[in-house]
C-alpha cells in the first residue's frame, strides 16, 4: 500500500473507557470526514464464524450451474437470489462477478397502493442443495448488525447528536448481504488499464462492512483523484459511509469513489459486504452540526442523473432498477415507464 493507505481504526477500544472511547469517536469522525473508508479491527466476530462463511462461500459457488440457476434473481421481484457472471451493471457497463444478495427475510407486500419501493420487500430464494447457507448467512448478519449499531451510535455522539439519534431514525433496518465471487479476467488491461469487476460508485445508503478473503486485494478507493489499493487486513473489516450519511451531514462527511479490479486469470475472490440502511420508508434528517463541524461542511455531492433522496425506499429502488436491468424488466416494467 502508499502512503494514500486508509486509517485502521480499533472497534474494542469504545469499551476501554471513557477517554479512549473518545479518542475513537475523533478518530472515526476524521476519517469519514477526510476519506469516507476505513478499515475496522476489535469487532469482536469470531474467527470460527469467519472461516465458516468463506467456507460456505466457496462451497456456494463451487455448486452446479443448475443449482444456482434455480434460485437465479430473475425468478425474484425483490432483486433477491443469484446473479450470474456479467448480470449486474455499474453506471451501466458490465460487472464481471457472480453473487448472491439476502434480504431480511420477510412476506411480500400485497396491498397495491403500498410505495413503489416496498416491491423490494419479500422472502429470499435458498440454494435447496446447500441448507448451511441460510443457517450462516443469518448469523453473520446478525453479528454485522450488532456492529453497525455501535458504530452509528459512535458516530452520532462525534457528530454533537443525541447516542440514540440513528436508533430513532432509522425504523426497521433494511439490510443487504451480498456473498459476491470475483472470478480472474484473461485480459486485466482490457478496459482503460483494468478490468472492471465493479465499476465506479458510491453507496446509496448509510454504511457498509466488507469483508474480504484474506490475502486478496481488488477493491480501490479513489484519494485525492488517486486509485488507491485496499487490499485485505488480517481481522479487519473495510467500512464505508453512504450517499444517506454524506446528505444527513451535508456533506461533513463524504461518500467516496470505489471500484474493483478482476484478479488474474486463473485466480479469484471472495468478498462479503454487509449493506446497514434505514427502513425503506425511513427519511434520515439533517443532524444539526456543532458550529465548527458545520463550517467545514462541503455540500452534498449530487449527480443530476442520479438523485440522492432522503428516503431511504427510493435510493434503493432507483440502484436495483439500474443494476438488474433483466430483473426490472421482467417485473417492473410499470416503474421503468415511468422513469423513462
Amino acid at each position: 500500500m502508499t502512503d494514500l493507505s486508509l486509517p485502521i481504526l480499533d472497534l474494542s477500544l469504545l469499551d476501554a473507557g471513557p477517554d479512549t472511547a473518545a479518542r475513537f469517536r475523533d478518530e472515526l469522525r476524521a476519517a469519514t470526514h477526510d476519506v469516507g473508508f476505513f478499515y475496522l479491527t476489535g469487532t469482536g466476530i469470531p474467527p470460527e464464524l469467519e472461516a465458516r462463511l468463506h467456507r460456505t462461500a466457496r462451497a456456494f459457488f463451487d455448486l452446479p450451474e443448475a443449482d444456482k440457476l434455480a434460485i437465479e434473481n430473475v425468478h425474484s421481484p425483490h432483486f433477491r437470489g443469484y446473479t450470474r457472471i456479467g448480470g449486474e451493471r455499474t453506471q451501466g457497463e458490465v460487472d464481471w462477478r457472480e453473487q448472491i444478495d439476502i434480504g431480511p427475510e420477510r412476506d411480500a407486500v400485497a396491498d397495491p397502493d403500498a410505495p413503489d419501493f416496498d416491491r423490494l420487500i419479500g422472502p429470499n430464494l435458498w440454494p435447496e442443495a446447500q441448507p448451511e447457507l441460510r443457517e450462516v448467512a443469518t448469523e453473520w448478519q446478525e453479528h454485522l448488525t450488532g456492529v453497525a449499531r455501535k458504530l452509528l451510535r459512535a458516530w452520532a455522539l462525534a457528530l454533537g447528536a443525541e447516542e440514540s439519534y440513528f436508533d430513532d431514525h432509522f425504523g426497521e433496518p433494511s439490510t443487504l448481504l451480498k456473498i459476491v465471487r470475483y472470478p480472474g479476467s484473461r485480459d486485466p488491461e482490457s478496459a482503460g488499464g483494468w478490468a472492471q469487476g465493479v465499476g465506479a460508485h458510491k453507496d446509496s445508503g448509510v454504511l457498509t462492512l466488507l469483508w474480504v478473503e484474506p490475502g486478496k486485494g481488488g477493491l480501490q478507493v479513489q484519494r485525492d483523484g488517486v486509485w488507491v489499493d485496499a487490499p485485505s487486513v488480517p481481522g479487519a473489516f473495510v467500512v464505508n459511509i453512504g450517499e444517506m450519511l454524506e446528505y444527513a451531514t451535508g456533506g461533513y462527511l463524504i461518500a467516496t469513489n470505489h471500484r474493483v479490479v478482476s484478479p488474474r486469470w486463473p485466480d479469484d475472490r471472495i468478498s462479503v459486504p454487509f449493506f446497514f440502511n434505514p427502513a425503506l420508508d425511513s427519511r434520515l434528517p439533517l443532524i444539526d452540526l456543532p458550529a465548527e463541524l458545520a463550517a467545514q461542511a462541503r455540500g452534498v455531492t449530487q449527480d443530476p442523473s442520479n438523485p440522492i433522496h432522503a428516503l431511504y425506499g427510493e435510493n434503493a429502488l432507483k440502484s436495483r432498477l439500474r443494476a438488474h436491468p433483466d430483473v426490472a424488466e421482467r417485473w417492473h416494467a410499470d416503474l421503468l415507464a415511468a422513469r423513462a
